[in-house]
């Protein structure tokens, strides 16, 4: 591609409006992996679980979900209260059904990304990078496995 070229905006948030609709078609309940240190996001503390968090953002979950190019923003109960929660869009890691743990790892910008060609998720110290259990997260016991959907 030539440096004259038109520049595109991100296709991270059309990826996770995407495939949170696609969730949300099949009666399943859309959840996103956050890392919480990056600048900008608005989380309780306490359900932060070794820099990450897991988000329940189904509608039946929050209240005033917002997904544009560069924020997600709701409101949901965490321990009984009723908190606002603000996501920058490139904070998301993945996204995926509760159910099944069908979703994806978000490439990251301007790359294929280290997961785009279909292998398993997995670190570099051999662990599963499936998101941790948190309060978020209504089925204790039960960890979603992540598989990349192209």
């Amino acid at each position: 591609m030539s440096d004259d070229a038109p520049r595109m905006t991100s296709y991270r948030p059309y990826l996770l409006r995407a495939l949170t609709e696609w969730i949300n078609d099949n009666g399943m309940t859309p959840h996103i992996l956050v890392d919480a240190g990056v600048p900008g996001v608005r989380v309780p503390p306490g359900v932060v679980r070794e820099g990450k968090v897991v988000l329940n953002i189904a509608d039946r979950a929050v209240a005033g979900l917002q997904m544009d190019n560069e924020w997600i923003g709701f409101t949901a109960r965490f321990g009984g209260v009723s908190q606002p929660v603000s996501v920058p869009v490139g904070a998301v890691l993945a996204v995926y059904a509760r159910e099944t743990g069908q979703g994806m790892v978000l490439p990251e910008e301007g790359a294929g990304g280290p997961h785009a060609h279909g292998e398993d998720v997995h670190d570099g110290d051999g662990h599963d990078d499936t998101p941790p259990e948190g309060p978020a997260d209504p089925t204790p016991g039960k960890r979603p496995h992540l598989r990349v959907v192209k």
